[in-house]
């Protein structure tokens, strides 16, 4: 089996990609994030659900992005906000996702995977400039230049799966994969339970991808 990493966050998106990569036949090297988020009862969900999902490691690396701050997901200052806004939201988190890739890429180095997984997706996603196709291509053509794994061997490629697809298909998707929605957390809002608050976009999102699927949703919500 080829190995690859998937970054897994605890989330539906993420859930799906990981299962997916499974069924490609990879060794899946889970990889979460602890980057001072305020709801981290979602990598508790990561957990669950890089066991459940047949990962045959899961690692979580500490990145402290409170020290930088600017997101209500880190600040306790900025209130996250109710779905429904216009423009980039107070909970878009400054290089997040460049820097969880850039982990990833390492850990793929190390353990010699060629594909990295992630759950970003360009029609559902908040309106998040690190969630769009175009910085998918872009950091893959630096992850081939800038590693030794670029430079010397096959190559690396950056996989998003879930891109193009809403998030009714990706309830969808899950479904057919077997994936236990209810282990699963999206709320910016979560508990230390890992409850829902409902309100957010997040929430938002989520609800209305299993409304529009058919499919009953499983959030616990507060």
């Amino acid at each position: 089996m080829k190995n690859a990493v998937v970054l897994v966050s605890g989330g539906m998106d993420s859930a799906v990609v990981l299962a997916l990569a499974r069924e490609e036949g990879f060794a899946v090297h889970a990889l979460s994030v602890s980057y001072g988020q305020r709801h981290t009862s979602e990598l508790q969900a990561a957990d669950r659900v890089s066991a459940s999902l047949g990962a045959v490691a899961h690692k979580t690396v500490n990145v402290d992005l409170r020290s930088i701050g600017g997101s209500a997901l880190t600040d306790s200052d900025i209130e996250v906000p109710e779905a429904g806004g216009q423009g980039i939201p107070s909970t878009y988190v400054p290089a997040r996702n460049t820097i969880m890739l850039s982990v990833a890429l390492g850990w793929a180095e190390v353990i010699g995977a060629a594909d990295i997984f992630c759950g970003v997706n360009a029609v559902d996603y908040s309106g998040y400039p690190d969630c769009r196709p175009e910085f998918i291509d872009a950091f893959e053509r630096l992850a081939n230049l800038a590693t030794k794994a670029g430079v010397e061997g096959a190559g690396l490629r950056i996989r998003a799966p879930l891109m193009t697809m809403g998030k009714a298909d990706i309830v969808r998707e899950g479904v057919r994969l077997g994936v236990d929605f209810g282990q699963t957390v999206s709320c910016y809002r979560a508990d230390d339970q890992g409850r829902a608050c409902g309100h957010c976009d997040a929430c938002q999102l989520r609800s209305a991808g299993f409304a529009d699927a058919g499919v009953a949703d499983p959030t616990r919500y507060a």
